[in-house]
């Protein structure tokens, strides 16, 4: 019996669980670039998606992307991720498009219930308006399975019709990790690289790699409320309601997005490791302790999504 250890069987044996994760994910970008001809990088300067831009790197580098960037900006984003996110692409040489919910809502495509609604939902009609200005025929974006149900149903590659709808029963097979990016003119498919990642393997790839974020990924003191079993931080488009005794404490984000949805939690961690350690013991989804859309079922994440939404 030859037990000798082939070359391949050595290599394999040193890669760790982040390595195989980011082989697959540099894969998928591949494929993106490969079998579309108009793709687009969703960044918002978050944590997923600068996690993104690292695999782009690594896929593309030394070249320019092949690809540009997309935000699609509700005009609530917090301050420090904006300019972190004009930071990094300026930084990288690549070219970021941003299209405001402020236009759809001037043009009357998106029209608001109240003028302090959230418009985080509204985002999909933005989206959508982008894509058909642009011809883009699949967006790349960081949603991950593990941070609701509605995104642990979907596919790799994920199939839009030609208004930009998914349908959670019409799905194509990726059987041995082959993706089918064929569409009709008009539809779209969206690309998750990091699919198969959880929140704490971001993390930790944020550590491996050195990756800077913005400042409210970390901890810092802020006025909050209590709401809901959540936190509210206070600002002018969050102000305290009556009654609502305005805490200062120690919190940083889990997940950044519009501020009229987005909470961020209690600690204390200050670094990456700090951060590391909480989110390897944490028994909330970070949707699930911070969105505070995610909370009602006329905003539920499968709803929005066959409607257009990322």
């Amino acid at each position: 019996m030859d037990t000798r250890v082939t070359p391949h069987a050595t290599i394999a044996a040193r890669l760790d669980h982040l390595d195989w994760l980011e082989a697959e994910a540099i894969h998928i970008l591949r494929e993106v670039a490969g079998q579309c001809g108009n793709p687009v990088l969703l960044f918002s300067g978050g944590k997923d998606s600068v996690c993104l831009l690292r695999l782009a790197e690594k896929a593309f580098r030394p070249g320019r992307f092949p690809f540009p960037l997309l935000h699609v900006d509700t005009g609530h984003n917090y301050p420090e991720v904006t300019a972190f996110r004009d930071k990094r692409a300026a930084e990288l040489g690549e070219r970021l498009i941003v299209r405001a919910v402020a236009d759809s809502i001037a043009r009357g495509t998106v029209v608001l219930k109240t003028s302090n609604e959230s418009r985080n939902k509204h985002q999909s009609v933005t989206l959508l308006e982008a894509i058909a200005e642009f011809a883009f025929d699949a967006c790349i974006g960081g949603a991950r399975r593990d941070e609701e149900k509605a995104r642990a149903k979907e596919r790799v590659f994920s199939f839009r019709d030609d208004f930009g709808q998914w349908d959670p029963k019409n799905q194509r097979p990726e059987l041995w990790d082959l993706y089918n990016a064929r569409i009709h003119p008009g539809e779209n498919i969206r690309a998750f690289p990091i699919s198969n990642w959880t929140e704490l393997d971001v993390w930790q790839y944020i550590a491996r790699e050195g990756l800077e974020l913005p400042s409210i990924y970390f901890a810092h003191s802020r006025p909050v409320v209590r709401r809901n079993g959540a936190l509210v931080p206070v600002t002018a488009l969050t102000p305290p309601r009556d009654g609502e005794p305005v805490e200062q404490l120690s919190v940083r984000f889990r997940t950044v997005g519009d501020i009229t949805c987005t909470a961020p939690v209690e600690s204390a961690a200050d670094k990456v490791e700090k951060i590391i350690a909480e989110t390897a013991v944490t028994t909330l989804t970070e949707r699930g302790a911070t969105r505070l859309d995610d909370q009602t079922s006329e905003a539920s994440m499968e709803q929005r999504k066959k409607e257009g939404y990322f």
